[in-house]
């Protein structure tokens, strides 16, 4: 059986999908590997790139292209590539990241090899940003060494593992229907992946994580709608995966994005919508005194009614200046 399949995700990365081909086909290991470039219709010339490390690497470039682009933030890219995957391990990339040690791909399998019982593992990544931005290390240095579904759950989204830095096994990969529905991709993914196993850490930096404006990570618009939904689908779907074994963090998870639709562009005018989704989050997130009374007031009370309230409260004031200006 073939060690490693290496897959690379891309849509519409000219710019960047020949250095991360490269920084693949660069590794240097003691067993073959192959790498799969699963394209997602792109029509920026990114097709043409790939053609050609696959006519300068025949027997290890395999361009996967689509008839039609696939959608869903390029979830279906991903698992039509993965269905194509030989090797008994899997190494992931974003077709605007890259790999930096050769070795990255040989010092995964051996961590794999000798610990079975583990479903994946993943080492640091730095992350870089296209306005200049300091380079900073995605993990720190206390970054826990072994992870389990429990690291994975909580109040406010958790993402720690670049998708560059993960290497999980083949075959344990399944797709419930919230899956198949979400935007996001390595969140779930990493869940399903320690219910069958934990994750292994590697402290040594490896890849580089690009923060642009090409990446998936600029798709996801906290002010929209449809996104904040699919992440409440989401969530509620990782809640019946655990058995709701997580139930009470991932409701207040579900609540913070329930207030966010608040202030969505979709909500922002709708007073009745918009009163009934305070109401909702009210009820899932329970917040003390103060927060109650300001969603209270901002989302549910009309404000015609501020306004009149207001009106009679000023009065007397209003009263007091007049007779003092006689």
């Amino acid at each position: 059986m073939l060690k490693v399949s290496v897959t690379i995700l891309t849509y519409n990365q000219a710019a960047f999908i020949g250095e991360a081909i490269e920084s693949a086909v660069n590794q240097i290991t003691d067993f073959e590997y192959e790498i799969l470039v699963g394209d997602d219709y792109s029509n920026d010339g990114t097709r043409d790139i790939i053609l050609q490390y696959q006519k300068q690497y025949p027997d290890k470039v395999k361009p996967v292209f689509h008839a039609k682009n696939l959608g869903q933030n390029g979830l279906f890219n991903t698992i039509e590539t993965l269905k194509l995957a030989k090797g008994k391990y899997i190494a992931h990339m974003d077709g605007d990241d890259y790999w930096i040690n050769p070795h990255k791909l040989q010092k995964q399998v051996d961590f794999m090899e000798a610990h079975p019982d583990f479903s994946a593992c993943f080492h640091n990544a730095f992350v870089t940003y296209e306005d200049g931005s300091p380079t900073e290390e995605l993990n720190p240095p206390d970054q826990k060494a072994v992870i389990g579904v429990d690291d994975l759950i909580g109040e406010e989204e958790i993402w720690f593992m670049a998708t560059s830095a993960v290497m999980f096994r083949n075959g344990l990969m399944y797709y419930p229907e919230w899956f198949m529905k979400s935007t996001s991709g390595d969140i779930p993914r990493y869940v399903i992946l320690t219910k069958q196993g934990p994750i292994g850490y590697l402290p040594e930096i490896m890849s580089v994580y690009r923060k642009n404006r090409a990446g998936a990570s600029f798709k996801d618009h906290y002010r929209d709608a449809r996104f904040l939904r699919n992440r409440i689908m989401m969530y509620s779907g990782i809640n019946k995966e655990t058995d709701h074994k997580y139930d009470r963090a991932l409701r207040r998870n579900i609540a913070r994005y329930y207030r966010m639709l608040l202030d969505s562009r979709q909500y922002g005018k709708t007073y009745f919508r918009r009163a009934g989704l305070a109401l909702y989050y009210l009820y899932l997130k329970n917040p003390d005194s103060v927060e109650y009374r300001e969603v209270f007031r901002d989302y549910i009370l009309p404000k015609w009614v501020m306004s009149t309230y207001s009106f009679f409260a000023l009065l007397p004031h209003r009263m007091r200046e007049s007779e003092s200006t006689r």
